[in-house]
């Protein structure tokens, strides 16, 4: 534990400190975010385990390179402001990235009090830098340069493209957003659920991005309503694609067409982005199941299994082909998901659906699994046992397996290379395509990523972009 003076000359031993959050009996049935985030008291002691190190792991750790001591040391010194000032160098969505972020595989995993102890608790700390400042701030906005003239189009209001427009607004471009949904966000409005990033913080980081004068247009599905040629025929010298990686990966086994059966990306948009959770306030038609079974193990089926709780389900089970070693979700969301009851049946996986005489899903036959040799993953690659057939009663499935490229953009837009699955080529550097003036980042560019890898794709871009609008391609 990191250490600080007492009174009597002698060292205390400072814990790290808990994050609040609401019991899992009651958080299982409410869409409220979970935890309720530091008190500055709270903030300042987690600040003080800090250790100051002269060469901070936890920033090489950081997609985006925030300079973690030097705001944590400011939260120390109770200058909250200064701490949200110093983020906001490198970080346009602090409040998002401190609630999403896999900090423990990323700053917090090479945390030198982790060595030892458990590391700096560095994302409730970011995040209690970003409320403090939106609930107590002046509104004060960080610096801008003197205008350049320079117009750039950002493809998608998603953590990459919402980081490019955050950089080069402060840089002293004109940047406007393209959005295809009504509201902004990208994945953080449609994906992540009301519990776990509320809405009203995404629409305030957009609205902190609205300020510094980004301009947002939503209903624009580019490659549809407008190209990405005519984006350059009406004065755009640069255009950043981050439309993610939205099309949904369906699982083909008999029964996948029955009714009761959603690809988690519709599930998720529906309850999240449609307010189906707040039916019927908002009319958005969502089938509330009893016994509902999620496939997949990623933060995409917690967020689905979650949710699937929150909306009536009975029994709420996750369904994965690999063991519990092999989970890709946060060690957070697995644990939250388990305190409010989520059932989960490793090694096992969907060989057909079963419906009634109304074509409605009613149960799922799946067969057990054994780990053999890794495969291209890395992980260990999943093998039949043969004649271990079992059912699990559903009468909702969830297909949480992965999502893919949608085509619509890149299909509609001459001279970029994509690769075999569909997704953009870029120069890994740079971010540039293979179309001049073109940059892309995200998932995209990667297939499904987490938020804080997108943004930083964001920040190669808008360096590249940068550069090339003052001193060429």
């Amino acid at each position: 534990m990191s250490e600080k003076a007492t009174p009597k000359g002698k060292k205390e031993k400072i814990p790290r400190q808990p994050m609040p959050e609401q019991k899992p009996e009651v958080r299982a049935k409410n869409f409220d975010e979970v935890p309720s985030g530091y008190s500055p008291e709270t903030a300042i002691k987690e600040a003080q385990r800090c250790l100051q190190c002269k060469k901070p792991g936890c920033v090489a750790g950081c997609p985006v390179e925030i300079d973690i001591p030097g705001f944590i040391q400011l939260i120390k010194e109770e200058d909250f402001t200064g701490a949200i000032r110093h983020i906001w160098q490198k970080n346009s969505l602090p409040a998002v990235c401190g609630r999403v972020c896999p900090q423990e595989i990323q700053c917090e995993g090479l945390c030198i009090v982790g060595k030892k102890d458990e590391p700096v608790a560095i994302g409730n700390l970011e995040r209690f830098a970003a409320d403090w400042e939106r609930e107590n701030g002046t509104g004060a906005l960080p610096p801008k340069a003197e205008p350049t003239g320079k117009k750039v189009a950002v493809v998608g209001s998603g953590p990459a493209g919402l980081t490019v427009a955050g950089d080069l607004i402060v840089k002293g471009h004109e940047v406007t957003v393209f959005e295809a949904f009504h509201k902004p966000g990208g994945v953080l409005i449609y994906g992540i659920p009301e519990f776990r990033l509320p809405k009203e913080i995404v629409a305030q980081e957009v609205n902190f991005l609205e300020r510094l004068g980004v301009k947002v247009e939503c209903n624009q599905v580019v490659g549809r309503t407008i190209t990405i040629d005519e984006l350059f025929e009406e004065g755009y010298e640069a255009v950043f694609i981050g439309v993610g990686a939205g099309l949904p990966v369906l699982l083909d086994v008999p029964g996948k067409n029955l009714i009761g059966i959603y690809s988690a990306n519709e599930y998720l948009t529906r309850s999240n982005l449609m307010k189906a959770y707040r039916f019927p306030e908002y009319d958005t038609p969502i089938i509330q199941g009893k016994n509902v079974v999620t496939l997949g193990a990623g933060n995409v089926a917690m967020d689905s299994a979650r949710t699937a709780l929150r909306l009536g389900a009975e029994n709420s089970r996750i369904v994965y082909r690999r063991s519990r070693a092999e989970v890709p979700a946060r060690a957070a969301e697995v644990h939250h998901a388990e305190e409010e009851g989520v059932e989960f049946f490793f090694l096992a996986a969907p060989t057909k659906f079963i419906g009634d005489d109304k074509g409605r899903v009613v149960g799922m036959e799946c067969l057990k699994m054994e780990l053999g040799e890794p495969d291209a993953s890395g992980r260990r690659r999943p093998v039949p046992i043969e004649g271990s057939e079992f059912e699990l009663e559903c009468d909702l499935v969830i297909v949480a397996v992965g999502t893919g490229a949608n085509p619509i953009l890149t299909q509609s837009t001459n001279g970029l290379k994509l690769n075999k699955w569909g997704y953009i080529e870029v120069d890994e550097k740079t971010a540039k395509t293979t179309k001049k003036g073109v940059w892309a980042g995200g998932d995209i560019v990667t297939g499904s990523a987490t938020v804080i890898l997108a943004m930083g794709a964001g920040r190669t871009a808008s360096d590249s972009i940068h550069d090339y609008l003052t001193l060429g391609w």
